[in-house]
């Protein structure tokens, strides 16, 4: 396996493309807000979604869509995320209708997504209109895709994008994707969109199987800010066009389809939390040796979620006592007096706790080591051989900037 460029026009018969249309009122001319991700053969499709009571209607028409397992496109907007607003359910359908005229494809071919402010209507005319300059504007290369990456962002300050190549029954598979996220992250399934291709011969079944158990280790392991979004879905689409040997069951060419699709959604998961809303580093935490894996995925989560974990990390403050106090609240079962915490990053490494106690360190290495772009909590609960790594960000003055005039 080996990363390449070309997101999600690296798999065979895929192109893309995003444009201006203008969904948000007076948005900047500059800024893409319209994305089309087509595939030239139909697709298994797998996919999975917010665990939010409340869904933005997109998710409910997508789920229609995908009933049969099968679709050929993705139509997706920013600047609006139609949910909660009048016509929602009406207007993603419109959607996926529009999308099928300028493609001459089914409505019922396209999975339909947006992100955005919620309970605003949407209008549909800029769509309408922006469309068949869409079409006319994809590409089957990297470009198409990073075009359709910018489309989606919102508050990203960076397109999320990365692809990987490996060999099945002897034929070269692919797997690109695209992904949006930076404010309301806290997926369940953070306002996060991630869209697949590959062109791997596999069943929806077996693909289904391997988005959820893929999801669960790298997108339901960030958090920027605690919230859920009513938006969230992630999907992948598989053409077939490597003629690899159709994947039917569980053998190896599955798990080593699953570890591709990992390697992939990890490296969207990081970069999600690495551009949460006003950050300036990525947060890791680690925690190893517990009693099995939901245990110190639950106390990692509650560790990278803790406001004042994300503040200490802000001021490159080395405070690994409020480490110890988020661990102590997530409700998971461990003993405070077996753990050790260290912080680490590019600078190097420092313990701070020992047994659940406080070590003598060196302030100053602490503070070097706080202040790189990427900073790891690492726990050792010394009780078993589990593991598991969550993904946040630390929490700055800029996200209450962000988020306290989003709307207006």
């Amino acid at each position: 396996m080996k990363r390449i460029d070309g997101g999600v026009c690296a798999a065979k018969g895929f192109t893309a493309g995003g444009v201006h249309c203008g969904v948000k009122a007076g948005s900047d001319p500059a800024k893409r807000d319209l994305a089309l991700i087509l595939s030239e053969k139909e697709c298994a499709v797998g996919a999975v979604y917010t665990t939010n009571r409340v869904k933005a209607a997109p998710l409910y028409v997508t789920m229609e869509h995908l009933e049969d397992g099968t679709c050929r496109g993705v139509i997706a907007n920013s600047g609006n995320a139609n949910a909660c607003a009048p016509r929602s359910h009406e207007n993603a359908l419109e959607m996926c209708t529009m999308a099928a005229t300028a493609t001459g494809l089914k409505a019922q071919d396209f999975v339909v997504a947006s992100t955005g402010v919620i309970g605003q209507t949407i209008d549909l005319a800029p769509i309408q209109a922006g469309l068949p300059g869409l079409v006319k504007s994809l590409r089957a290369d990297a470009a198409g895709s990073d075009a359709a990456a910018q489309a989606i962002m919102t508050t990203d300050t960076v397109k999320k994008e990365a692809a990987v190549e490996l060999e099945l029954g002897g034929k070269t598979v692919r797997l690109g994707a695209i992904a949006k996220g930076s404010g309301m992250i806290h997926p369940n399934m953070g306002t996060m969109l991630c869209f697949i291709t590959t062109d791997c011969a596999i069943t929806s079944a077996m693909l289904q199987e391997a988005l959820h158990a893929v999801v669960k280790r790298t997108f339901n392991r960030v958090t920027v800010d605690g919230d859920t979004s009513t938006n969230d879905m992630c999907v992948v689409l598989a053409n077939g066009m490597a003629e690899n040997p159709q994947i039917e069951w569980a053998d190896e060419d599955f798990d080593l389809f699953q570890a591709a699709l990992m390697e992939l959604c990890t490296a969207l998961a990081r970069a999600i939390a690495g551009d949460g809303e006003g950050a300036s580093r990525l947060v890791t935490c680690t925690v190893s040796d517990a009693r099995n894996e939901e245990t110190a995925e639950r106390l990692a989560k509650a560790v990278v979620g803790s406001a004042l974990v994300k503040a200490a990390m802000f001021g490159a403050d080395a405070n690994w006592g409020r480490v110890l106090c988020a661990m102590g609240y997530s409700k998971a079962p461990f003993r405070p007096e077996y753990v050790d915490i260290s912080f680490a990053s590019a600078a190097g490494e420092i313990p701070v706790c020992k047994d659940g106690a406080g070590l003598a360190f060196d302030e100053d290495k602490a503070k070097q080591i706080l202040t790189q772009d990427e900073v790891v909590i690492q726990v050792d609960l010394h009780e078993g051989d589990a593991a598991a790594t969550c993904w946040g960000c630390d929490l700055t003055y800029d996200y209450v900037k962000i988020n306290g005039d989003y709307r207006t």
